[in-house]
């Protein structure tokens, strides 16, 4: 069983950048799939991004493409998600979660995930 502790939010300006990160321990990290939720202030979670277990694909939701990079160091155990231009609509609660089915599919769907972080929350000024 993996565990999942997500860093690197905060408060930043509209136009600004954050990096989150997602540290992972306990499992073998390059078992598995990792994917980036947010959820907002009385929404439902909803997907960010994902990359596959070797860093070879990735997926994004339209509003996170062209604007958030995600990224893994298998070395490393962690996650990345580079956020540019950030807009007050991306205020919400970052989760990162581990999909171990190794499936040929980077699944958008929370419940696929099977390991979640706490999540690290991200505030965007306008």
């Amino acid at each position: 069983q993996v565990q999942l502790v997500e860093s690197g939010g905060g408060l930043v300006q509209a136009g600004g950048s954050l990096r989150l990160s997602c540290a992972a321990s306990g499992g073998t990290f390059s078992n598995y799939h990792m994917g980036w939720f947010r959820q907002a202030p009385g929404k439902e979670r909803e997907f960010v991004a994902a990359i596959s277990w070797n860093g070879a694909n990735t997926a994004y939701s339209d509003s996170a493409k062209g604007r958030f990079t995600i990224s893994r160091d298998n070395a490393k155990n962690t996650v990345l998600l580079l956020m540019n231009s950030l807009k007050p609509e991306d205020t919400a609660i970052y989760y990162c979660a581990a999909d171990n089915s190794r499936s040929r599919i980077l699944y958008k769907w929370s419940y696929k995930y099977d390991y979640w972080g706490q999540g690290t929350q991200v505030t965007v000024s306008s």
